[in-house]
């Protein structure tokens, strides 16, 4: 006959066993772009778990603002300045933190840079597949190469790359954007085998869009994710530290690129057909009236609170699916 009170132990045990797993206590966690939009948040929710969180961007005022906005809610956080496209600039900061600090734990690749714009139009572009790379990919791996040497002698490092869902959908539009992200993507898939002896592990995100300043010169593209759900999805690549995090739509075009290719084309061509390049993309000027309106939910600083059974059952088909290969929702 089974011991209710044992069971009540054992559940208590997972439950202290999961919120511990949760704590990022003691760690030093290293953001880039962080004075706004995902990494802003994400360095508020690393900070609330207990992290000592380094914050890298190149606007210095914004970077101090969320500084002070940590501190004043009693974390830890110190800001430096750096630009990751230039080598020097990461090295200098890099030593800096070193010296001031000892160790990073955990890196977030989060600073990027996106270009929605046809192919045909950028025929005489060739600087914007430049941009993209230099900060989403280049700036990455100079991140990622200063702080390596450090995690392997110390045995431990976990590296947090946030790439796109657009890169598993190949979203028509985004080919300079999606290009540097898929390069990221395969440089993780190497390092995440070179290492796993190193105790340096990996976790690339494929986010989808998410409502922050950069996607605002590209014109409405439909429901975007908030930076708190974002930053939340960090938290949990931090804490659990899985080899990827996906989300249904990537997932599904995934799957519809192995066994319908020819129908998933199809319609990605309509949709390319349907949703024209923004004034930016078409190298006009804009005015304040012709930026999209971002949705009223993108003004609340807190997600809204959802009933006890959709997270139950929302929790239950995640777990479900993560059985399925491939699927890491």
């Amino acid at each position: 006959m089974t011991d209710p009170t044992a069971e009540t132990r054992n559940l208590s045990k997972q439950v202290r066993r999961h919120r511990r797993n949760r704590d990022l206590t003691g760690r030093h966690v290293l953001i880039t772009g962080a004075s706004s939009g995902i990494g802003r948040a994400a360095a508020l929710a690393v900070a609330d778990k207990g992290a000592t969180v380094f914050l890298l961007a190149r606007r210095g005022e914004e970077l101090t603002a969320v500084v002070d906005e940590i501190e004043a809610a009693g974390g830890s956080a110190y800001g430096y300045t750096c630009d990751v496209t230039d080598s020097d600039s990461v090295d200098r900061v890099i030593e800096t933190v070193l010296d001031e600090h000892g160790h990073v734990d955990m890196l977030v690749n989060n600073a990027g840079r996106s270009i929605r714009r046809a192919i045909h139009r950028s025929t005489d572009r060739l600087h914007d597949f430049e941009r993209t790379m230099a900060v989403n990919y280049f700036g990455a791996l100079r991140l990622t190469l200063a702080l390596l040497p450090q995690m392997r002698q110390r045995k431990f490092g976990h590296i947090v790359n946030i790439s796109s869902a657009g890169v598993q959908v190949a979203t028509p539009r985004f080919s300079a954007y999606l290009a540097s992200k898929a390069a990221l993507d395969m440089f993780t898939e190497v390092a995440a085998v070179e290492t796993m002896a190193d105790g340096v592990t990996f976790t690339t995100i494929h986010m989808p869009l998410v409502r922050t300043p950069m996607i605002t010169p590209s014109g409405n593209q439909g429901p975007a994710a908030s930076p708190e759900w974002a930053a939340a999805t960090i938290v949990r690549a931090l804490t659990e530290r899985p080899k990827r995090i996906d989300v249904p739509l990537g997932t599904i075009a995934e799957y519809g690129a192995l066994l319908t290719p020819r129908m998933r084309d199809r319609i990605l061509h309509r949709y390319y057909r349907s949703i024209p390049d923004s004034p930016a993309a078409k190298g006009e000027q804009t005015t304040p009236e012709d930026q999209p309106v971002a949705h009223p939910a993108a003004a609340r600083s807190t997600p809204r609170n959802r009933p006890a059974i959709r997270r139950v059952t929302g929790a239950a088909v995640r777990r479900a699916a993560r059985w399925v290969p491939g699927t890491n929702w």
